[in-house]
């Protein structure tokens, strides 16, 4: 683990930074439905490939982790906070509800929270109301 250190300061490592430099578009607030977040699945090019974690979507479009064949397919087209925040893969746990978990798997979540956004552009906001 590197810290950087100078006379006065002892720096955090650069926790989730991403080994290539990603260069990110500004984040959109655009609101994004339920119905068109399921289309973003990756299963069809027309669409982009979305996963949108604590409400806030993400364009993984460039990734095929997420696509049809990719390991981590199931997160795709849902809000996946749920199975974020538990490290599952099951299809049941990829579901927005994460406020009823223990301290430790809100940690996780938003560990990953922060690991996407220095990776994917943020291209809008679940539809308020949509995944209470």
């Amino acid at each position: 683990m590197d810290v950087k250190r100078d006379a006065n300061h002892v720096e955090e490592p650069k926790r989730f930074e991403p080994k290539q430099p990603v260069q990110l578009d500004p984040p959109k607030d655009d609101i994004i439905s339920l119905d068109y977040l399921a289309k973003c699945d990756g299963s069809n090019e027309e669409y982009p490939t979305l996963v949108a974690i604590k409400g806030t979507v993400f364009d993984v479009s460039k990734n095929e982790a997420y696509g049809p064949k990719g390991q981590y397919k199931v997160f795709a087209g849902k809000d996946a906070s749920r199975a974020l925040a538990q490290s599952s893969l099951k299809p049941e746990d990829c579901r927005p509800e994460w406020e009823d978990l223990p301290d430790k798997e809100k940690g996780v979540l938003n560990d990953w929270f922060t690991f996407f956004s220095k990776r994917y552009n943020v291209v809008g906001k679940v539809q308020a109301g949509a995944n209470l």
